[in-house]
């Protein structure tokens, strides 16, 4: 079924600590299968899925639409090093990412960029999870 969540993205969304009202970034949230995922699991919160592709953000859109509509969701196309939050967009509980070049530790200069944007758009106590532990790992951001 298209759009259905593969048993491992199933356990990464699992892993997280998730509850009701979150604010939740998903960095590379391809077609948007875990942002739903994550976004029905939190109820009046919400879930913001950015993609540095626009075919990947085209995709979750129309995926999503019921979702979308409810204000539980939204997307945007920017890739993560460059991210920012939008004039009066508030600050997100948690991040996480699964498979996102720009924190796998392969481009240190672009982990470092993605790393301090995260930091930005995260509440002071928030928390990043990428993918890389047993199902995910918690990534130290060192925000006093």
């Amino acid at each position: 079924m298209p759009g259905s969540i593969s048993p491992r993205l199933l356990e990464v969304v699992e892993a997280l600590p998730l509850r009701r009202g979150l604010r939740v970034l998903e960095i590379g949230c391809g077609p948007g299968v875990a942002a739903r995922a994550v976004a029905e699991r939190i109820g009046s919160g919400h879930v913001l899925g950015i993609d540095r592709s626009a075919k990947a953000i085209a995709q979750a859109m129309f995926g999503s639409r019921p979702l979308i509509a409810a204000g539980l969701l939204s997307f945007r196309h920017v890739a993560i090093e460059e991210f920012v939050l939008e004039p009066g967009e508030r600050p997100y509980d948690l991040a996480f990412a699964v498979r996102v070049g720009a924190l796998d530790g392969r481009h240190p200069e672009t982990q470092q960029a993605a790393l301090a944007r995260i930091r930005a758009a995260l509440r002071k106590k928030g928390r990043l999870f990428i993918d890389g532990g047993y199902p995910i790992r918690e990534v130290p951001l060192g925000v006093a």
